[in-house]
C-alpha cells in the first residue's frame, strides 16, 4: 500500500502526498522501509516523510548533496536531512556550514540553520539541542476566569491573556517540558491581540511569576490601540489525553492544541530567540485559534528557555 502512494505521489497525486504526509504524522517509522524508493522517485515534499530515516537513507541525500547533481533540489535535500534529525545529517551540516556545498548560493540560509525545521539546533559550544520533545498531549479548552484586576499590555492596555499555566508537579506537564529542562510551575502570559503582531517574551520563575518583559519593542506596523481594550480569552487549556506521536498537534483544525511534541508551522519554522543570551528557545507548545473561537484561524506558539528565564509567545496564520 505505501509503495503504491509513493508511485502515485511521484506522479503528482495531491491525495497520495497528503495520506503519506499522514503516515509520517502519526507512525513515521512505517516509512522508514520505504524511504529508499521515496528517494528513488525524487519525493522530497513533504520533507516531514523522510523523518525516521535510517542511516542508508540520510547517507544517500548527504551523498547526493555532496555530489552536486541536483543543487536545484538542495533546498528540498536539506529539508529532509533536518526532519531525519539523523546523526549524520547533523555531521553533514556542521561540514556544510563552513564549506558550502553546490547551489547553497541560492539558499537564504545557511545549511545547518534547516536543523531549526526539524526541532533541533547546535549551540555555540557545539553542542545538539533538541527544541521539541517526544511526548506530547491533547491540550483541553476550560473555561478560566479573570481577576478584576490584573496586568495590561503596555501597548495596546487589553488585560494579559495567560496562554498556559502549567507544573512539572504533574506528571504529564513534566514529560511534556522534560527537554526544557524546567521544574515548577510555569505560567505563560501575553498580550493576545499584540503577539499576532510580534513575538512577546516575558519573564517566568519555577514560583509561577510571570512578569511583562521590558525589552519587549512595539513594532511600527503594529495598529493603533482600539478605542476600548480587547478581552482576551477565557479559555485555559489544561493537559489532556496523550497522543500516540508527538507529530500531531494541529494548527488548523479543533481539537489541535497541543502540550509538548513537535510544532505544526502555518509558515516556516520560527523558535524564538531568547532575548538573554540569542539561543533558540525550547517549544512548549501550541494553541490553535480553533481552539479559542468559533471563526478563530491562526495559532500561537509557545516556548521557553529554562537558563534565562524567559518564555515567549509567537503567532502564525495563513
Amino acid at each position: 500500500m505505501i509503495e503504491e502512494l509513493i508511485r502515485k505521489a511521484a506522479a503528482g497525486d495531491d491525495d497520495a502526498i497528503d495520506e503519506l504526509s499522514a503516515i509520517a504524522d502519526t507512525d513515521p517509522r512505517r516509512l522508514t522501509p520505504h524511504q529508499g524508493l521515496l528517494l528513488d522517485l525524487d519525493v522530497l515534499w513533504p520533507a516531514t516523510v523522510y523523518r525516521a530515516a535510517d542511516a542508508d537513507v540520510v547517507g544517500r541525500i548527504i551523498e547526493r548533496i555532496d555530489g552536486g547533481r541536483t543543487p536545484d533540489r538542495l533546498n528540498h535535500l536539506l529539508l529532509a536531512l533536518a526532519h531525519s534529525a539523523h546523526p549524520l545529517a547533523d555531521e553533514a551540516m556542521r561540514r556544510w556550514s563552513v564549506q558550502s556545498p553546490a547551489g547553497a548560493d541560492r539558499l537564504h540560509v545557511g545549511a545547518l540553520s534547516y536543523a531549526l525545521q526539524g526541532g533541533w539546533t547546535v549551540d555555540p559550544d557545539g553542542t545538539r539541542r533538541d527544541l521539541c520533545g517526544d511526548t506530547a498531549y491533547r491540550w483541553v479548552m476550560r473555561e478560566g476566569t479573570r481577576p478584576a484586576t490584573g496586568p495590561t499590555c503596555p501597548w495596546c492596555a487589553s488585560p494579559l491573556w495567560t496562554a498556559a499555566d502549567l507544573d512539572t508537579a504533574e506528571p504529564a506537564v513534566a514529560a511534556a517540558l522534560a527537554h526544557t529542562g524546567w521544574s515548577g510551575r510555569l505560567v505563560v502570559t501575553t498580550c493576545h491581540f499584540c503577539a499576532c503582531y510580534t513575538t512577546l517574551y516575558s519573564q517566568v520563575t519555577p514560583a509561577g511569576a510571570a512578569t511583562w518583559w521590558d525589552g519587549n519593542t512595539r513594532p511600527g506596523y503594529l495598529p493603533e490601540p482600539a478605542a476600548e481594550p480587547e478581552e482576551p480569552p477565557m479559555l485555559l487549556p489544561v493537559p489532556g489525553p496523550a497522543l500516540p506521536s508527538p507529530y500531531q498537534a494541529s494548527a488548523w483544525n479543533r481539537g489541535g492544541s497541543t502540550l509538548g511534541g513537535r510544532p505544526d508551522w502555518i509558515q516556516d519554522a520560527e523558535h524564538a530567540d531568547c532575548p538573554g543570551c540569542g539561543l533558540p528557545m525550547d517549544y512548549v507548545g501550541l494553541i490553535g485559534g480553533a481552539d479559542l473561537d468559533d471563526y478563530g484561524e491562526g495559532a500561537y506558539y509557545l516556548h521557553l528557555h529554562q537558563p534565562c528565564g524567559f518564555a515567549a509567545v509567537n503567532y502564525q496564520q495563513s
